[in-house]
């Protein structure tokens, strides 16, 4: 259960510098971006959607695709009771590249361990079948991560603790560095 949150506290991207940490917290799947791209590569209409897959672990492409979208909320609203969160992105249509630099001030850059982003096995399929390159990837859909919250690097440890005892499964994906790039995956 959540408890009462101070609703005066707001995130102050502002206050972001370089060394603070990149978290993630993965998604469910596509969720809700990218469908048009996703019907037409996996050639939805015309392939049978109750058939596993052996790409997707043997899940089928419909369940696969109809996977609810996760809502961060109650993670979130915990998390900022026990550390100073600076800054949260949901990852949504324009992927990394759009979403994540609208939450950092200028002159800061996301810079991200591609290698760290647990991609989903849809994504590698979408990839593969559509002969998609990877930055577009990355730039359409959210890959496995749904939401990124920046913290001081001081309290990253915590806010990875906190978000394990809430039943998520956070990834460390980085740190924020200065420059203009927005996001650098290496």
């Amino acid at each position: 259960s959540v408890g009462v949150v101070d609703r005066a506290k707001v995130f102050d991207k502002t206050t972001i510098q370089p060394g603070d940490a990149i978290i993630g917290l993965p998604s469910s799947g596509v969720h809700s971006n990218g469908f048009s791209l996703v019907r037409k590569v996996l050639d939805v209409e015309h392939c049978d959607l109750k058939a596993p897959v052996a790409e997707l672990g043997g899940a089928s492409l419909g369940e696969t695709l109809l996977t609810p979208t996760r809502i961060y909320v109650k993670s979130i609203l915990a998390l900022m009771e026990e550390v100073d969160i600076k800054s949260v992105s949901h990852i949504t249509g324009g992927g990394f590249y759009e979403n994540i630099p609208r939450s950092l001030p200028k002159g800061m850059t996301a810079k991200i361990k591609e290698s760290d982003v647990p991609v989903l096995p849809i994504f590698e399929l979408i990839q593969s079948k559509g002969n998609i390159p990877r930055r577009e990837m990355f730039n359409t859909f959210n890959m496995g991560i749904g939401m990124t919250v920046v913290v001081p690097a001081a309290q990253a440890d915590k806010a990875m603790a906190t978000l394990e005892a809430l039943g998520e499964k956070p990834v460390r994906l980085g740190e924020i560095v200065a420059g203009d790039q927005g996001v650098e995956l290496w």
